[in-house]
Parts: C-alpha cells; sequence; structure tokens
C-alpha cells in the first residue's frame, strides 16, 4: 500500500470514532460496496496503518483515580538505557501510556492511581527504582477535557 486516499483517510475516521463499526455500515458510509471497503481495511491492517483496535475502559472500581503526568529523565539517553527503561515500564500496570520525548525530559508517562497516597506507592516503589531514573517530575490532572477515540 502505497499512500492513502481520501476513501482510506474516510474509513480511518470512523474506525478512531468507533472501532466496532460493521463493514456493512462502514461501506455505506464511505460510498463503497461491502467486499470493496472490507478490502480496503485489510489492506490497511496488513500495512500497518490499522495496527489495532481498542476497547476504552473505565476505571469501574474507581469512580475518579488520581491521574499524574509524569516526566522522566533518565541518567544517559544511551540505548542500553532507553531499552532498560522501557522494559521496566512495561511491567508497570499503573503506567497506561508511555511516550518517548524530545526537550527536557526523556519520557512522558500517565499513570493512573486510586488516589494519592496510592501515587505516592507507585512512584515509591516503581518509578523510581526503574533503572536509570535520574529525575522524576509528576502533576496530577484536574478533570478531563478529551479523552478517549483518538486513534493513537
Amino acid at each position: 500500500m502505497t499512500s492513502l486516499d481520501a476513501i482510506d483517510r474516510k474509513i480511518i475516521q470512523l474506525l478512531r470514532g468507533d472501532g466496532r463499526m460493521s463493514n456493512s455500515d462502514l461501506a455505506e458510509a464511505v460510498g463503497l460496496s461491502q467486499s470493496a471497503c472490507l478490502r480496503r481495511r485489510q489492506l490497511m491492517e496488513h500495512a500497518g496503518i490499522i495496527r489495532g483496535y481498542t476497547a476504552l475502559i473505565d476505571e469501574p472500581d474507581v469512580a475518579n483515580p488520581t491521574i499524574a503526568i509524569v516526566q522522566i529523565t533518565l541518567e544517559r539517553q544511551t540505548e542500553e538505557y532507553l531499552a532498560r527503561f522501557e522494559a521496566a515500564v512495561r511491567k508497570c500496570p499503573e503506567v497506561d501510556q508511555c511516550y518517548l520525548m524530545t526537550g527536557m525530559s526523556d519520557y512522558l508517562l500517565r499513570v493512573v492511581a486510586r488516589d494519592t497516597a496510592d501515587y505516592e506507592r507507585i512512584h515509591k516503589e516503581q518509578l523510581s527504582r526503574m533503572p536509570g531514573v535520574l529525575r522524576i517530575q509528576s502533576a496530577f490532572t484536574l478533570r478531563s477535557v478529551i479523552r478517549g477515540n483518538s486513534g493513537v
């Protein structure tokens, strides 16, 4: 697959809004036959443009979780340090997003905790013990403005 046309982009836009949309509804929305729509969708999946489908889950046992946005700075930025940190952060279930960054910090994490005391535990027992961590800066969210189906 070389490039996306307007129909491919429309398919992606619709799937970002509803990843469970039936092929029949998707085909109708973009003006294709069901078989042509399915073929395009499968081509984008095989090309890695569509990497998967995700369920957006609210925390049922936590009515109002504490969300911390955490900046991590490593001691060094070598491949070894990056790989060791990334392997460790993947094992931390409270971290639901992690980005390698440019700028002042090396990583940006989204951490979900029950409350600030739970975040303190996560900070002490997990984040501060990850390999190569030099500095941790945390900020707590007040409320969510946009959530969910950005597709990234």
